[in-house]
């Protein structure tokens, strides 16, 4: 198969995903399928009464929710954590966050990976961007890092990485090293909902926001102030090792002369 022949064939392919994406957001919103989403304890009570279907449903939903980003993704993962507790819940969304991510991935490395490499080899392969994209290590570090961050779009941060020359094995372990610990947190909400711990669901919430916050808070602090907070912490942690290292009888001594 010639190269036109095989770009005329992403094209076509491209229109079918997209006319099927489309096809199925449609479905969904006719069906009244997203506004049960959108009501967590509506959704929470039907897929308690699947019965041991309902795991398979909330998998698959998030799976279609990260392949099509106009379908929130929180209110099911919300459901799992109340319905299923903290353990299953998690295992259901990061299943099913995975899958998803992988399968948005796999569709832009199909359909538009090889027009990107293309536009880029045709720029000069000094620039900084080329020379970032060539490196595994740093792409495999931004996605990671983009999966701890809940205000980054999980949807486009997948596609994007299609596009990019990141090894599928290493996008799918950066995905499922952040998922869990994001996972893990909308099933707790969930879970909190629930039982009706607004107090735990508060607490909870403000470590979650102290935790996105901080290492931005610290990139954009002054640096005198980044470098008086470090200075402090040697010193403090010399003091303690000093302390550690005198022998017993010089405290001993210290404390007779005193």
């Amino acid at each position: 198969m010639t190269r036109k022949n095989l770009f005329r064939l992403r094209i076509i392919a491209g229109i079918v995903v997209f006319c099927a994406l489309g096809g199925g957001y449609i479905f969904l919103d006719q069906s009244g399928v997203l506004e049960q989403l959108l009501d967590v304890r509506r959704f929470e009570a039907l897929i308690e009464s699947l019965g041991s279907a309902g795991p398979v449903l909330v998998v698959g939903l998030m799976t279609v929710a990260i392949v099509m980003s106009p379908i929130p993704s929180a209110p099911i993962a919300l459901a799992s954590g109340a319905a299923y507790g903290h353990l299953w819940g998690t295992l259901y969304v990061a299943v099913g966050s995975e899958a998803g991510a992988l399968l948005a991935f796999g569709l832009a490395r199909l359909l538009g990976y090889g027009a990107v490499q293309s536009m880029l080899k045709a720029k000069s392969s000094s620039t900084f961007l080329n020379r970032f994209l060539q490196s595994q290590n740093a792409l495999t570090a931004i996605v990671f890092a983009s999966r701890l961050m809940p205000f980054l779009s999980f949807d486009v941060i997948s596609y994007a990485a299609g596009l990019s020359p990141l090894k599928t094995w290493r996008f799918a372990v950066a995905t499922l090293l952040g998922i869990v610990p994001a996972s893990f947190v909308l099933a707790h909400f969930g879970d909190t909902l629930a039982t009706g711990g607004a107090r735990e669901l508060f607490l909870t919430s403000l470590i979650l926001g102290l935790i996105t916050v901080a290492p931005i808070a610290w990139k954009f602090t002054p640096a005198r102030y980044r470098a008086r907070v470090t200075r402090f912490l040697k010193l403090k942690k010399a003091g303690g090792s000093l302390l550690h290292s005198r022998p017993n009888g010089a405290v001993n001594s210290a404390k007779q002369r005193r």
